[in-house]
């Protein structure tokens, strides 16, 4: 029986993911999503100032209250549920947020 990852896991899991991650195939809506609400193309960095919300919080940032993000797709690894162990991926969505739109945690 496997054991859910406490918060702070799953945070620094999100921080992981949204450095690390290959695709590329958000930019241009990070870029057009982040353009549309005033942010300048040269102050927006995918990886290293648009962020999760829980990799904000990874980072001892929050993100404050009100704010709307960019929906991305991201894909989620899986397990299958017939106990043979194997892993898929799966599309899903996410809000990703620019650091003018954050905080540092207190």
């Amino acid at each position: 029986m496997t054991t859910k990852p406490n918060r702070l896991q799953m945070q620094q899991e999100a921080l992981n993911r949204a450095r690390n991650g290959a695709s590329l195939t958000n930019y241009a809506a990070i870029f057009e999503g982040f353009a549309a609400k005033g942010i300048g193309a040269a102050d927006i960095h995918p990886r290293e100032n648009v962020l999760t919300f829980n990799a904000w919080k990874a980072l001892g940032r929050y993100v404050r209250k009100g704010e709307k993000g960019v929906k991305v797709v991201t894909f989620i690894e899986c397990k299958a549920k017939d106990d043979s162990g194997e892993t898929f991926r799966r599309p899903s969505t996410t809000t990703v947020f620019h650091v003018s739109q954050t905080e540092a945690a207190n």
